[in-house]
């Protein structure tokens, strides 16, 4: 089983403004950059750079600013909510801490909001770039629970596809 992310990367529109939003608001540590203008892993000419901010796992949160290219575009067949990155948080207070930051950067956020599981909450808002962030307060489970649950969910939801049973339940709209 692997151990852990190396890094998860997204574009940036501008890397001086992603610096500060991530370690100012976030406080993520700043801990590395690579600027270049050939892609290593294409042999490309683009000029760019790559910027790392690790978490407290020794994990990274990475960012390509390209400004030789047109600026990206959003998946118009993806809503704004599926894509995202969550970072755990341990406590109640925490949650508190990192939801006024947010206030006092005056950045829009939703939540609390509470999941299927109970216990678990979540913050959700912006970065700069597009990015839709998350602050994740885990529900205190089982995880076998948890990965039994998920067979039971995921044949369910192969059911559920078979039938074609999307259309709204009157108790949702």
């Amino acid at each position: 089983m692997l151990s852990k992310f190396h890094h998860v990367a997204f574009r940036c529109r501008d890397a001086a403004e992603t610096v500060d939003f991530y370690t100012r608001i976030l406080g993520l540590k700043y801990s590395h950059a690579v600027t270049a203008d050939m892609v290593p892993s294409t042999k490309e000419y683009d000029p760019h750079i790559h910027i790392f901010f690790e978490l407290e796992d020794g994990s990274s949160l990475a960012f390509f600013e390209i400004p030789t290219r047109p600026d990206a575009m959003e998946d118009e067949n993806t809503p704004a909510w599926v894509e995202h990155v969550a970072f755990q948080v341990d406590t109640e207070a925490e949650l508190e801490a990192y939801r006024q930051r947010l206030i006092a950067a005056k950045i829009d956020y939703i939540g609390p909001v509470g999941h299927h599981d109970e216990g678990q909450k979540s913050i959700y808002f912006f970065d700069p770039n597009g990015v839709r962030l998350e602050f994740n307060l885990p529900a205190n489970v089982d995880p076998a629970d948890r990965a039994r649950h998920a067979v039971e969910v995921l044949d369910q939801w192969i059911d559920r596809k078979k039938r074609a049973d999307f259309a709204p339940r009157p108790e949702l709209v």
